[in-house]
C-alpha cells in the first residue's frame, strides 16, 4: 500500500513522532496505521534502552491534590531545557493524577500499573515519552499524603518545580497557613520538625563537640555546661522546622506562626531535584558530536 502525505500526517499527530520515523513505520507495516503506531512504540523502547545508561539528574517536581489525598512527585531528565516542553508538562500532570488516584506503594508498582487504570502501563508511557522527547526521563520517587477535612495541605513548588514541598497543617484548614510553612521549608530546608525528632546519638554528639570548643577555649569548667547548652539551642534553631525564625516574619519563630492559627504540623515532605544523584560532566562539543553520530 503507497504511503502518503495524509497518512504521515495522521501517526504524526497520534503518536508525536518525527515525520521521517511515521514514514517509516508505515512503510513497514504496509500502511496499517494500528501497527505502525506499534511499531514506533517497539521503536521507542529500542531507543529507551539506547539512553538508559545516561545521568538524568534533572528534572522537576510536581504535586497533584485530590481532596484529601495529595502526591510529591519528582521526574527526572537530562537537560533542564527539556522541563519547558509541554509533553514533558503533560507527562507530570498525568503521573500526579494516576499516582494520588491509585496510591501505589512504590515506584517498581507503580510503574506496573496501567495509567489510569487503563491502556499502557506508566513504565510503557514513560518509554514513549522518551522516545518523543529524545532524552531520558525517569520517575524517582514520590510520597503520597493524606488528612482529614480538618486539616490543610500546604502546596509549594520553587523555581519552576526545582524544589517541591508538601506538609500537613492540622487543626487549621487555612491553606494559606499551610503554604508558608511549605514555603519556609523550601527556603530553609530543616531536617526535623522539632528537636524531639532529632536522634539522640546525633544530639549527643553535638553536644560533645560543643563541650570540646567550649572547653579549648579555656572557659571555666563550671560554666561550660551551661555554654554547651546554649549552642545547643543554636544547633536546633539550625536544624529543627519549629525553632526556626518564620520567614515572612523572622520576628516570630515557625511554632509560633502555627499556634496563631491553631494549626500543628503532622508531617512534611521537601524534594530538590538532583539531590544526591552524581551528574556527569560533559564536554559540551563531545556531547554535541555523540548526538550526530547517533
Amino acid at each position: 500500500m503507497a504511503v502518503n502525505a495524509k497518512m504521515v500526517k495522521e501517526l504524526r499527530e497520534k503518536t508525536g513522532a518525527g515525520m521521517m520515523d511515521c514514514k517509516k513505520a508505515l512503510t513497514e507495516t504496509e500502511g496499517d496505521m494500528e501497527k505502525a503506531v506499534e511499531w514506533l512504540r517497539e521503536k521507542g523502547i529500542s531507543k529507551a534502552q539506547k539512553k538508559a545508561d545516561r545521568v538524568a539528574a534533572e528534572g522537576s517536581t510536581y504535586i497533584e491534590v485530590d481532596g484529601n489525598s495529595a502526591v510529591l512527585l519528582e521526574v527526572n531528565c537530562e537537560t533542564d531545557f527539556v522541563t519547558k516542553n509541554d509533553q514533558f508538562k503533560q507527562l507530570l500532570q498525568e503521573l500526579g493524577k494516576h499516582l494520588v488516584a491509585n496510591q501505589p506503594a512504590t515506584v517498581e508498582e507503580a510503574l506496573e500499573q496501567k495509567l489510569h487504570g487503563e491502556g499502557a502501563k506508566l513504565n510503557d508511557y514513560i518509554t514513549d515519552i522518551i522516545a518523543k522527547i529524545g532524552e531520558k526521563i525517569s520517575l524517582r520517587r514520590f510520597t503520597i499524603l493524606t488528612k482529614t477535612d480538618n486539616d490543610a495541605f500546604g502546596a509549594y513548588l520553587h523555581a519552576g518545580g526545582r524544589i517541591g514541598v508538601l506538609n500537613v497543617i492540622e487543626g487549621t484548614t487555612d491553606q494559606q497557613v499551610a503554604k508558608d510553612v511549605a514555603m519556609h521549608v523550601a527556603a530553609v530546608s530543616p531536617r526535623y520538625i522539632s528537636r524531639e525528632d532529632v536522634p539522640e546519638e546525633e544530639v549527643n554528639s553535638e553536644r560533645e563537640m560543643l563541650k570540646t570548643q567550649a572547653m579549648s577555649e579555656g572557659k571555666p569548667e563550671n560554666i561550660v555546661e551551661k555554654m554547651v547548652e546554649g549552642r545547643l539551642g543554636k544547633f536546633f534553631e539550625e536544624i529543627c522546622l519549629l525553632e526556626q525564625n518564620f520567614v515572612k516574619d523572622p520576628d516570630q519563630k515557625v511554632k509560633q506562626y502555627l499556634e496563631s492559627s491553631n494549626g500543628s504540623i503532622q508531617t512534611y515532605i521537601r524534594y530538590e531535584v538532583g539531590e544526591g544523584m552524581e551528574k556527569r560532566e560533559d564536554n559540551f562539543a563531545e556531547e554535541v558530536m555523540s548526538q550526530i553520530k547517533e
